[in-house]
């Protein structure tokens, strides 16, 4: 008698089709269903390896509807669940697919192979002994900062995706939040235009400010650097603060200025009343 089916979480190229393994091939052609993020794209690589297994689009904006009959496949055949590019479920939306998978008593294994994160983490020149996924920065200014905030003491590697247009804003406020640090931005991976820029933060900043940027980014950056910093006096940092308020300068933008230089949190820094 069958057993229950598996869900196999198969990566696929994030640009070479070459980078398919011969087990993912196989597999893709055994399983009953495959469950992808966008059916168009997938739809080109299964051509690409002659391959007819059913197909069935599971995306952010479908994925509760879709779970159901993805479910009862999996009740009596095997699924793969697949990304448009990478790993699956690392900043897609077959999260739910998993849980929902695992919960109902269905193996759920992987297919391992090409990852964006690993890839530009790897060449980066960067410490890779440890680090962390951010994954995508939010879109909005003020969300983004915040982010950037919380991670700011961190030492350890951080990893990031980002859409090509909004890079030059996110290297903004990167430099603005966590200072002029190393980093590698990775274009495109194993793609024809396949580029990795690696400096500091405002080198990255003017050197893609040259022209459009396009295609999948992937941004590594250095961890905050272990350095001892004698941290400021009240007093000093008061009257920083009040120097750069009475010279015009936006409460914002002097909090992170001197939040950089000072060792003090930027919220404190920006939140200090101060004297007359």
């Amino acid at each position: 008698m069958r057993t229950m089916g598996t869900l196999y979480l198969i990566a696929t190229p994030i640009g070479n089709l070459e980078d398919l393994s011969p087990r993912a091939v196989r597999m893709l052609g055994e399983v009953d269903l495959i469950a992808a993020e966008d059916t168009r794209h997938t739809r080109k690589l299964l051509s690409h390896f002659e391959i007819q297994t059913p197909l069935t689009s599971y995306f952010e904006h479908n994925k509760l509807s879709k779970l159901d009959g993805i479910l009862d496949v999996l009740r009596h055949g095997d699924v793969a669940l697949v990304s448009d590019g990478g790993m699956p479920v690392i900043s897609d939306p077959g999260y739910e697919l998993l849980c929902s998978a695992i919960d109902n008593g269905h193996d759920v294994l992987p297919v391992p192979g090409p990852s964006a994160v690993l890839s530009a983490l790897a060449v980066s020149g960067l410490p890779t002994d440890a680090f962390v996924f951010l994954g995508f920065l939010p879109r909005k200014a003020v969300e983004r900062c915040r982010k950037l905030a919380e991670n700011a003491s961190d030492r350890r590697t951080l990893v990031a995706f980002e859409s090509p247009h909004r890079l030059s804003a996110a290297l903004r406020d990167i430099e603005a939040e966590w200072g002029d640090r190393r980093l590698a931005v990775a274009r495109e991976l194993t793609k024809v235009h396949e580029e990795i820029f690696r400096g500091p933060v405002s080198a990255a900043r003017a050197y893609f400010a040259n022209e459009p940027v396009r295609g999948e980014v992937t941004l590594v950056i250095a961890g905050r650097a272990d350095v001892v910093q004698r941290k400021w006096e009240a007093a000093r940092v008061s009257d920083s603060l009040r120097d750069s308020l009475e010279a015009g300068e936006s409460r914002s933008k002097a909090a992170k200025e001197i939040a950089r230089r000072s060792g003090w949190p930027r919220r404190d820094v920006y939140q200090l009343d101060l004297p007359d």
